[in-house]
């Protein structure tokens, strides 16, 4: 399911938000209201973790990350990084990265098998990306823009990115990632996909101003109906079964 929300009157959650399939982060200092959907959504599966890193609350562009890993750039202080040690679940390996670059969720986009990265970023990094994330590692541009954070978004099943994305750039991103791929926007035609919504294996969350066709198309291309059904379907779909019988 594709849940649409807001971060103090902006559509751009993914600017203060950051999912995985092992954790989700989100900025200090926003409304009850903007916790309560992660955690109605998550809080049973994985921890959802207020934090700010190097002092800002625009987590979502500043680290990387999947169920394997967390990437943090060198602003973080002491007290974020040991916050996020002890909260994040133990599997989850925290890293920092002595970057340039230091907006790492502009700079990398990946789920937990493949990571697109921005063309200049050093080779240190590139190979920390590989060892803390666990993935396979591919320098590329989406639709020309380096910043492959900003205008895509992957998880296991599928992918969105930006909507001059030609078929033939379509088809090698696909072929790298494994997974469908679709080109599209969000935020009733935002290209900053990045910024506009956040997903995982299950779930989605996008901004307030997303549109009813781009919600459609996110669920499709990230199969999120055929998610677990709640409790409450499978109670209705036997009480029409026992009403049939």
């Amino acid at each position: 399911m594709a849940t649409r929300t807001q971060f103090e009157n902006s559509s751009e959650i993914g600017v203060f938000s950051k999912l995985t399939n092992g954790y989700c982060l989100v900025a200090i200092g926003g409304s009850e209201n903007f916790y309560s959907t992660f955690e109605a959504e998550l809080a049973d599966v994985i921890p959802v973790v207020k934090t700010s890193i190097g002092g800002t609350r625009i987590v979502g562009r500043l680290c990387a990350g999947n169920k394997n890993g967390l990437l943090l750039p060198n602003t973080t202080t002491d007290q974020e990084l040991q916050h996020l040690r002890n909260s994040l679940p133990d599997e989850v390996v925290v890293q920092l990265v002595d970057e340039r670059l230091s907006a790492l969720g502009n700079c990398v986009v990946c789920n937990d098998h493949v990571a697109l990265i921005h063309t200049d970023l050093d080779r240190e990094t590139e190979e920390l990306i590989a060892d803390v994330l666990g993935v396979e590692v591919f320098r590329q541009t989406i639709a020309g823009n380096i910043l492959v954070g900003s205008y895509g978004v992957f998880s296991n099943r599928g992918g969105l990115v930006h909507p001059h994305t030609s078929i033939e750039d379509l088809d090698e991103l696909s072929t790298l990632l494994q997974v469908p791929l679709v080109a599209g926007t969000v935020n009733r035609g935002s290209e900053v996909i990045g910024a506009g919504m956040i997903v995982n294996d299950w779930t989605a969350f996008c901004g307030l101003d997303t549109t009813a066709t781009e919600l459609s198309v996110i669920e499709s291309v990230f199969k999120l109906r055929e998610s677990q059904p709640s409790a409450i379907v499978d109670e209705m779909r036997k009480s029409l079964i026992d009403t049939f019988v």
